[in-house]
């Protein structure tokens, strides 16, 4: 039911008290097109059962806030109202209807509805006026916000952490509002999914999210996929960073995607030391000891002609907030088109929250929590290392539990997945294993909420600080000499 309005004038006249914007620009009128908002009434007055329904598809819930004009807000409601209640929609009714409520003469009388009508030749480039119609009244949500926040600013006493994190979330809240969706059709849903049948099958094997260069871990995950958190945890010095750096490397390098990693406690240098003797496969200790042979020199050359091209981008700023991550993962996703995030360690962050300073395990929560809203809200896999508890430490040859993630409630319930990093117990033939070049360490799928758990064995190469998938074979496959 629509209510009438105090003065009526306002109405008539189409006009409003110019709003207060920022910058000295108070005596300017906000983002309108009356144009516009008059086609689009017209194309509803022209053929209602369509264009009222793609309307209110369009709109969504701002509805007639989209319209700046008064009387266009007051003839949309109108049309909407009536859609609803199935009442037939021609300038008659409308007439009709608006005049037993009282609004007629507001909005200008009949002639003004037959005005709107007149406004376009036809109903077919609807779309079009919605779309520029939406432009203008996004801008004045702009407007309004940008008002609101120097309001906030001048205003401020607390958290400025908070202040700015609220603040992007706005922006970012008014960029989401331009996706619009549409109710499709179940003969379309079926077709698509035949679609997918078919490329499942052509396919035979191949992973549809991101892969990791790991090909047991890829085969039992499907690869990394967008919204996820990825948490993979480990005692010190078990080569958490070696791994999380080798999936980034896979990806940047061999799948020419964008990859921002927050290094929180290695610098950027030292990192890509490490990763540029990693992929040239030499040794990181014999070049800090001065120790080169001739053939290390041109393998360098190429691993540091391929890293100088990589979309790879280094943040190695200590003592970040997680209010400080998330604004710079999110400009740097506007800026470089990111497709993974790495976060090195969750430990390592901090929170600036009121409430996180009541305890550390509200802090990690926090913490947990924004990384995977960070996910979400950019729709990439977030891969974050993550530190086990010092209990273990005192029994190493037990294999890890979910249990063991240092402040692990939070963690675990926001992971999509868990990998926890350890060593097998050792036997007669690992033994045998030369663990100079190579070890044998497992990664412990413990959680996935798409898929299967259990063990990945991998090889760490400690010379080249380097994760492989471990070779299959058993005694019969090696000649006996």
């Amino acid at each position: 039911m629509i209510e009438s309005v105090s003065n009526p004038l306002d109405l008539k006249r189409g006009r409003r008290q110019r709003a207060a914007t920022p910058s000295g620009s108070a005596d300017r009128l906000p983002p309108h097109d009356l144009q516009m908002e008059m086609g689009v009434l017209g194309c509803c007055l022209l053929d209602p059962n369509e264009c009222i329904a793609q309307c209110i598809e369009a709109l969504k819930d701002d509805g007639k806030l989209a319209f700046y004009d008064l009387r266009h807000q007051t003839v949309y409601e109108t049309l909407v109202a009536m859609f609803e209640a199935r009442t037939p929609i021609e300038l008659l009714t409308v007439q009709q209807y608006l005049k037993d409520r009282g609004l007629l003469k507001q909005i200008g009388d009949f002639a003004y509805l037959n005005q709107l009508q007149d406004a376009v030749p036809s109903a077919a480039n609807l779309s079009w006026y919605l779309e520029k119609l939406r432009d203008k009244y996004l801008l004045r949500r702009l407007v309004t916000t940008c008002s609101g926040i120097v309001g906030s600013v001048f205003d401020f006493e607390g958290d400025v952490e908070g202040l700015l994190d609220d603040s992007e979330k706005s922006f970012l809240k008014i960029a989401e509002s331009r996706v619009t969706g549409q109710s499709r059709k179940m003969g379309d849903l079926v077709h698509h999914s035949i679609t997918m049948v078919e490329n499942y099958f052509t396919r035979q094997g191949e992973i549809m999210g991101i892969p990791t260069g790991l090909k047991d871990f890829d085969r039992m995950t499907d690869g990394m996929h967008g919204g996820e958190m990825l948490v993979f945890a480990a005692r010190p010095g078990m080569g958490k960073t070696s791994l999380a750096m080798g999936i980034a490397e896979h990806v940047a390098l061999e799948l020419h995607l964008p990859v921002g990693v927050f290094s929180l406690e290695m610098t950027a240098e030292s990192l890509v030391l490490r990763m540029m003797c990693s992929r040239a496969r030499v040794n990181l200790r014999n070049i800090r000891d001065g120790y080169m042979s001739q053939t290390d020199f041109p393998k360098l050359q190429r691993a540091a002609e391929e890293l100088h091209h990589a979309p790879l981008h280094i943040v190695d700023q200590s003592g970040l907030s997680i209010m400080q991550a998330r604004a710079r993962a999110r400009r740097m996703h506007q800026q470089h088109g990111i497709k993974l995030f790495v976060f090195d360690y969750l430990q390592l962050l901090t929170s600036t929250s009121r409430k996180a300073q009541e305890s550390r395990q509200v802090e990690i929560s926090d913490i947990s929590a924004g990384l995977k809203g960070l996910a979400k809200d950019l729709n990439v896999p977030v891969i974050v290392l993550a530190q086990l508890n010092r209990e273990i430490e005192k029994d190493k040859a037990r294999k890890p539990r979910l249990s063991d993630l240092r402040e692990s409630g939070s963690i675990e319930q926001d992971a999509d997945l868990v990998g926890l990093l350890y060593k097998p117990e050792k036997d007669d033939e690992a033994d045998a294993h030369d663990e100079e070049d190579g070890e044998l360490v497992n990664l412990l799928i413990a959680k996935q909420r798409n898929g299967p758990t259990g063990d990945i064995n991998l090889t760490f190469l400690k010379p080249y600080t380097r994760f492989e998938q471990a070779s299959k074979f058993s005694r019969e496959d090696v000649p006996e000499r």
